[in-house]
């Protein structure tokens, strides 16, 4: 189908409603504003299908890897210098996109093996899990613990469980939408929603206005300080977009990684990266539940993605959305964190398993080992009064070293 349709126009909804939960979750815990992250998702997605001659059924969003860094970066430089330093975090992707065009394969196996990428998935869904407990527990951030509070976590992580598995076909591609709503709803009946800003908002909103009242957004600056502790974080996002591209070839029975070729699609994402957090968004990356959906539905045109891209522009000039979204009680945000971070670790473990990580070998229990207690036990190195490298980047560079120094033993899987 080449052009638009009734149809067309339907699927590609679907694609961008597959993806609405975990896109706009990222901002909501970062701080960041929602409407932004539709934007910079929408915008991103098209300059993606623009550098790689849109051949690539691909939509990006709101990348999980960052949620930590960004937390710990806007606290340590403000909201400015972290804005500026994600949108350096883009260079990541062109240095992968010269190094595949240059070098091929061998690139990822020499520097970046599984045993490295394995544990630093594994130290980001770990990193976050106390962002998730907390949430849980209290309708306000850091505050006592409350049953009621508890409850509602339990409703909406056991709904968004429920969902994952029982539910059939496309219901099973939405836990956290599903999830998160049967949440807000009953925070809503027993009066734990303020809904009086969804009320007074207006229908059209410049989201860039609204987000500068609310502190939400700031014009980017660039310190080299707040740089080198966002910039290694991208490896992660970088080795799942790997991944995404090698399932959307399984998917869809082409050759992506050939044609246009991971130089091209690092490209791409690296250029809608930058451009989005220019625009207030958090960075992007290749979203698998889309890839699944596609999967799924059979819907292989790339123009459905363009048109979910088209869509997510559009509504995030909508206050009324922007306002419901920023009024989902913490409660209900712990709860499918629960889930959420728990799947990133274990996304990590079984890359490990599928890759034949041989964990008895010293070489491999070291470069782990090293990895997680850096990362989760956030390992700082402190370089004068503002210069830090910690937690999940500072664990990726030390992986990266370990992986070059250590000698291999013969016969090794890494």
């Amino acid at each position: 189908m080449n052009s638009f349709s009734p149809k067309s126009i339907v699927v590609g909804a679907q694609m961008l409603f597959v993806a609405f939960g975990a896109l706009v979750l990222v901002p909501l815990l970062t701080g960041l504003d929602p409407s932004l992250a539709l934007f910079a998702a929408g915008v991103g997605t098209l300059i993606f299908h623009a550098v790689t001659g849109g051949s690539v059924p691909i939509f990006l969003g709101s990348s999980f890897a960052f949620i930590a860094p960004i937390i710990e970066s806007t606290k340590l430089y403000g909201l400015s210098a972290t804005l500026g330093a994600l949108a350096m975090s883009g260079v990541v992707y062109f240095i992968f996109s010269g190094c595949f065009k240059v070098w091929g394969w061998k690139f990822l196996k020499r520097f970046l093996p599984t045993v490295v990428t394995g544990p630093v998935i594994i130290v980001i869904g770990l990193k976050l899990a106390p962002v998730a407990t907390q949430n849980s527990v209290s309708f306000v951030p850091g505050g006592p613990f409350d049953t009621i509070a508890f409850v509602i976590a339990l409703i909406s992580v056991g709904c968004a469980v429920f969902v994952v598995m029982w539910g059939k076909e496309f219901v099973r591609l939405i836990p956290i939408l599903i999830g998160a709503t049967v949440g807000y709803v009953v925070c809503l009946i027993i009066g734990k929603v303020n809904f009086a800003p969804v009320m007074d908002a207006a229908w059209f909103a410049i989201p860039w206005t609204e987000a500068l009242k609310t502190g939400r957004f700031a014009i980017p600056t660039f310190e080299l300080a707040a740089a080198i502790f966002i910039i290694p974080v991208a490896i992660a996002p970088a080795i799942e977009h790997v991944g995404d591209i090698l399932a959307i070839s399984s998917v869809s029975g082409k050759k992506f990684i050939e044609k246009p070729g991971l130089h091209r699609t690092f490209l791409g994402d690296g250029i809608a990266s930058t451009l989005g957090v220019l625009m207030g968004g958090p960075p992007n990356t290749t979203y698998s539940e889309v890839t699944g959906a596609v999967a799924l539905t059979k819907a292989f045109n790339p123009m459905y993605m363009r048109i979910a891209a088209v869509f997510a522009i559009l509504f995030a000039f909508c206050g009324k959305l922007n306002a419901l979204l920023s009024s989902i009680p913490l409660p209900v945000m712990g709860g499918i964190m629960m889930l959420l971070f728990g799947m990133i670790t274990v996304v990590g473990i079984n890359s490990m398993i599928t890759g034949k990580v041989d964990l008895s070998q010293p070489r491999n229990m070291v470069i782990t080992a090293i990895i997680l207690v850096a990362g989760i036990g956030d390992l700082k190195l402190q370089f004068g009064a503002h210069f830090v490298l910690s937690g999940i980047g500072l664990a990726g560079i030390l992986g990266i070293l370990l992986n070059i120094i250590l000698p291999e033993e013969k016969g090794q899987k890494a």
